[in-house]
């Protein structure tokens, strides 16, 4: 994501089984903070989860020792890709691209916080509104309802 000032950097916490967007934080830089503030909305939401699993590419905030135990002090399975290649984690780069193409993520925001402002949107439009063919033309908050 991109602000006339610059980058920013989206961090997503999504529930496999129904596509759910369950965490996640927009910064404008990639300190681990943000990932543990994603992460942090992730375990609120998903307190009732049996035997969740953490899925990530090998970047350093997912691999360092503080948002692991983390991870591990929640009972949350810890998974990664085995090299940094975009094939190896298609479920994030699919949502990525719907976010982008079309809720319109990819254009360029006047600052910081529009750019929060206008993910928080998409974020509870891509729950709530969105149809997913993949679970019968269903909404992510429709599915995870009915599994929570």
């Amino acid at each position: 994501m991109r602000t006339i000032k610059g980058f920013c950097y989206l961090t997503l916490i999504t529930d496999m089984h129904s596509r759910k967007i369950v965490g996640y934080d927009i910064s404008n830089s990639l300190e681990l903070k943000r990932c543990q503030r994603a992460l942090n909305k992730a375990l609120y939401q998903a307190k009732d989860t049996t035997r969740p699993i953490h899925h990530s590419y090998r970047g350093i905030q997912y691999c360092s020792n503080v948002y692991t135990q983390i991870l591990k002090r929640n009972n949350i399975g810890i998974s990664m890709t085995q090299e940094n290649h975009c094939y190896e984690n298609a479920m994030a780069e699919r949502l990525n691209g719907i976010l982008k193409d079309e809720f319109y993520l990819d254009q360029t925001f006047d600052s910081l916080q529009h750019g929060k402002r206008a993910t928080k949107n998409v974020i509870t439009l891509y729950n709530e509104i969105r149809l997913h063919l993949s679970l019968d033309y269903q909404t992510p908050n429709m599915v995870y309802k009915l599994t929570a």
